[in-house]
Formats: structure tokens, sequence, C-alpha cells
């Protein structure tokens, strides 16, 4: 180039750049100097050309950019809405999204604090798949397989996840702890009588009802109170010979006081023929116990045959709450556990009792077993037949080892927790699980109280630290060359 060209090329880098600084000052913009004085020595010939940082691209080009750097592009050439062309992207220019380190040394070449340069032991397929290459290696997609190095691969199973991507996807441990864990059960039940407490009033003989007490069905009665008075010739003749051996000896025979007592005659109608000395032609009948008439068959007037239901009487100071638990929940339900019962029809009342019995038989249409929960009614609020919300607790009173039922991994056939090791290293360990309840699973064997395990993101480290080939090497025995 003559010296004249020159000259006019230097002035104009210096216009031009004196228009810059002068627009930069204006909005306060630092331009560092150093570029267009390396150019305008270039021009003058005083310095050589500036290197390149990069290596100039190079291939066919593959597809047009916008000029501004807007996310828009283009297969063909195209033009922007003032009328610029987009711009050309090389097949050689970098296309990566991933973040550079500063210097990419050879595989061979990483080395340790020390200085000695680490030893590869094999390459891993960079899918996550089981396969390993003592040489590298492309899959068929063309992918280069991934270098591991001595004293990355502890034992065949922990896998790496880089700290910036353990900061993007949100992973986080918590410590595996001993602690009682109590998974209630919840099933329908129904409120049912004290089969115990339950006494029917009836005659061993033929007997006609004269007078029946001011009594129904819903009332409340106590122990001895009469219900009706009826007259039955049996009862008659038996007395009349019990009252013959009184007054012949002065003291009745063990076979005429038998015989009452065999006919169901109260206690203290036999009284009352010793007091008195007389045979009574009606007797009272009276009732059994406290309770609550459940039936009322005796009419004035009617003949009853023996063992004709005249009064039915239930005991409801206890009552039964008899709940359906289906099959698989048996395991968890034990007799003496303690279960809360909430009646639909006593809204904001609960119930309390424990388990009394677990039913010896399956309903095969429900697959289903009752089981009996025995609770106090002192209120008499519950009644018979009333539907009933049963919680009763399982589990057992001894701590166990849990985790967060999200550091779970249930493929199917196994579960899999991911211990943190610390430093972004990772190790799928195959657990043996229990009892649920609260949040928490229990681990019978495969994780210690102490251990860290993953609780969030654990799918995302099966997706960025090549989980499966970790957990093939748990079960092959085969080891890398």
């Amino acid at each position: 180039m003559k010296r004249a060209g020159r000259t006019g090329l230097t002035l104009a880098a210096i216009v031009a750049a004196g228009a810059g600084g002068y627009w930069a000052g204006h909005r306060d913009l630092a331009l560092p100097a150093t570029p267009w004085r390396q150019a305008v020595a270039w021009l003058e010939g005083t310095a050589a050309a500036p290197a390149s940082a990069n290596p100039a691209p190079a291939g066919p080009v593959i597809y047009y950019r916008d000029p501004d750097g807007l996310p828009a592009y283009a297969a063909t050439p195209k033009k922007t809405t003032d009328g610029r062309d987009f711009l050309p992207v090389l097949a050689g220019e970098d296309l990566s999204f991933e973040d550079k380190p500063p210097a990419a040394a050879a595989p061979v070449a990483a080395a340790p604090a020390n200085g000695e340069p680490k030893r590869i032991l094999y390459y891993r397929n960079p899918m996550g798949l089981p396969d390993t290459s003592p040489t590298p290696k492309k899959d068929s997609m063309g992918m280069d397989y991934i270098p591991v190095y001595a004293g990355e691969d502890d034992d065949g199973s922990t896998v790496k996840v880089a700290t910036g991507k353990l900061q993007r996807t949100g992973v986080r441990s918590e410590i595996a702890t001993e602690q009682v864990i109590v998974r209630p059960v919840r099933v329908p039940g129904t409120v049912q009588l004290d089969e115990r407490r339950i006494s029917v009033v009836a005659t061993r003989s033929d007997a006609f009802i004269d007078k029946v007490a001011d009594v129904t069905t819903g009332d409340r009665v106590k122990k001895g109170e009469p219900l009706m008075r009826l007259y039955s010739a049996e009862i008659a003749t038996a007395s009349a010979q019990y009252l013959t051996d009184l007054n012949g000896s002065g003291r009745a025979s063990a076979g005429a006081r038998q015989r009452l007592e065999n006919l169901a005659v109260p206690l203290d109608v036999i009284g009352a023929i010793d007091r008195t000395r007389q045979v009574q032609t009606s007797i009272t009948w009276t009732a059994p116990r406290d309770g609550v008439i459940l039936e009322r068959n005796a009419v004035e007037g009617m003949k009853a045959s023996p063992g004709d239901v005249l009064f039915r009487l239930a005991d409801v100071s206890t009552m039964w709450i008899v709940a359906d638990v289906p099959e698989y929940e048996l395991g968890a339900v034990k007799v003496g556990a303690v279960a809360t019962i909430q009646v639909r029809s006593l809204p904001g009342q609960i119930f309390s009792g424990r388990v009394a019995l677990i039913y010896p038989q399956v309903t095969k249409e429900t697959r289903t077993t009752k089981v009996r929960i025995e609770i106090p009614n002192l209120d008499s609020l519950l009644l018979p037949d009333m539907y009933a919300d049963v919680e009763i607790g399982s589990g057992s009173n001894a701590p166990v080892v849990a985790v967060p039922d999200s550091a779970v991994i249930d493929t199917g056939t196994r579960q899999v927790v991911i211990l943190d090791k610390g430093e972004g290293r990772f190790e799928p360990r195959e657990v043996k699980i229990g009892l649920q309840g609260g949040g928490f699973t229990e681990i019978r064997d495969g994780v210690t109280a102490g251990d860290r395990v993953v609780v969030a993101a654990n799918f995302l480290i099966d997706a960025e630290s090549n989980l499966k080939a970790a957990l093939s090497g748990m079960t092959n025995s085969e080891t890398a060359p």
C-alpha cells in the first residue's frame, strides 16, 4: 500500500475513533483504547497485524442469524426489517451451549494437585448405557465415550454431578434418622350392640299374660323392675308342691325348689312363697338386667308358648364398633391398637377405644375382615347401626431407621435410595422398605441412621449423572478393563 493511501486510512480511523469517543463520553461509556491504536499502527506500517483470538471458522453455511443477536434464524439468506442482511453461520463455528472451562486439557493430561497425570481406567457410554470400552470410541450417534479416571470410579456405582448442575436442579438431601413410624388405617365401620349384654325375657312353660307393665320399645329399665304378670299352670303346680314340702317338714325339699328354678321362676317369687306360705295365682316377671327395651312382643291376654320372646333388652353402656379392614391392610392392624371413631351423626365428637378382636375370616365378596373395637357409651349417644369413620393406629412403638418418602425411588421390582457422599458424588443403594406413615418410610436394610440421602430432584440426578450405568454396576460382577 502506498504511503498516501495509508495516511488516508489513518486519518479515517482517527476520525472514526474520535466520533466513537465523543458518543461514548456523552453516554458515560468506557471504550478500550488499545484495539484502535493497534489498528492505526498497523495501517501506518509500524506494527504487525493483530493476531486473531480464535481461528477463522470454516465449512459450509449451515444457517443465518440476526445481525443484532436477536433470537431470529433462517435457513436461507434473509434481511431484517431495516434492510440489513442476516449473518451466515459456518459449520466450523462453535455451536455448544455448555459452559466452557477456561482451559480444556486433553483427557490423559488431567492431573491431580501433585502434578502426576491421572490414569484413564476406561471409557463409558455417553448416554448412560451399561457399555464401556478400553479405548476411545464413538457410539452409534457419533458421540464420544466419556473417560473415567482413577479415583472417580470408587466402587463401580458412584456417580458424579457437576456443582453447577446440582445448584440448577435443586438437589436436596437429608439425614436418615431413627424414629417411630405410625401409619393410620382409615376404614368404615358400624356401631353394634355388645352381644354379651343382650337378654331375652321368655317363659319355659305355657303361660297367659295377665298384664304388661307400661314400658315400650326404647324405654330404659332397671334390673328387677316389673315387666308383666302372667299365669302358668305348670308354675302353679310346682309352687304348690314346694309349699306342701314347707308345711310338712318346715323345710322344702331340694327337688321342689329346683323345679321352680328350672321353670325360670324369679327368685323373689320363690322368696315370697317362703315368707307368706301361699301360692300366688299369677306371678310378676321382672327385668333380668339394666338396659334398653329393644323388642316388646308381650300383649295382655295372649298365650305365650315356651321359648317365645316376650321382651328383648340390651345394656348399651358399652358398644362395639365393627370396622371392615381391607385384606392388604391386615398386617398393619394389631390387637390392642388405639383407635379413634367419629360418627357422622355426631359431628365434632371423637370416641376412643382399642382393637379387641380381629375376626378370623375374610369376606370373599369384599375381601375385607371385620375388626372389633370396644368403646364406652356413658352418655348413650351411640345407637346401634350408626355409621362410623374409624382410624386405627398401626406400626411399632420401637424406633426404626426412616427416610422421607420422597427419598425412595420405586422401580416396580425394587426400591432404591440415592446416598449423598458429598462433593457432587452420589451412590444409588438398593433398600428393603417396611412401614410407611407420616411422610416417612422404614428402611429395613441398605441404609443406616446418619446416612445422607437425596430427597429432592432424584429424577434429575438420574438424567444428569448416568444413574442407569451405576445401577447396573450394583448387580453386574464384571469390572471395567
